[in-house]
């Protein structure tokens, strides 16, 4: 996991989802929370927050509940909606990868719906912090 930080935008290795700044300002916007202004070290804790939620093979571990209750503070909202939120948006990338297949000539590319959903992985949500 890297996030990737220059003067005017910060990226991600593992999550499509980024951080940009104002132009002249110094305040940064989320892909995933654009109607919240935030500072540099706010966004970066945004950005770190996606990439623990990111990886599904952690929703057990004790220290990744923590890091996620760290970035959730920094930004000034509870865990539950920031993993809501962004457990929404990833759920939204997978549809879109598996339901959306270009056609070729003798059918769909990736063959029927029933087997592209029958290589879906279910992944439980993470639980509930408290």
């Amino acid at each position: 996991m890297t996030v990737y930080i220059s003067a005017s935008m910060m990226t991600s290795d593992i999550t499509p989802e980024c951080a940009r700044r104002e132009d002249g300002a110094a305040r940064w916007r989320l892909s995933w929370l654009p109607d919240r202004a935030l500072t540099r070290d706010q966004a970066r804790a945004g950005m770190e927050t996606d990439e623990l939620l990111s990886d599904p093979t952690r929703v057990d571990d004790p220290m990744l509940h923590a890091a996620v209750e760290a970035g959730a503070a920094a930004l000034g909202l509870p865990a539950e909606q920031v993993i809501l939120v962004l457990s929404t948006r990833i759920l939204a990338r997978m549809a879109e990868e598996f339901e959306v297949t270009p056609r070729v000539r003798g059918g769909h590319a990736g063959g029927d719906r029933a087997s592209r959903r029958a290589h879906l992985r279910v992944i439980e949500p993470p639980k509930v912090f408290g």
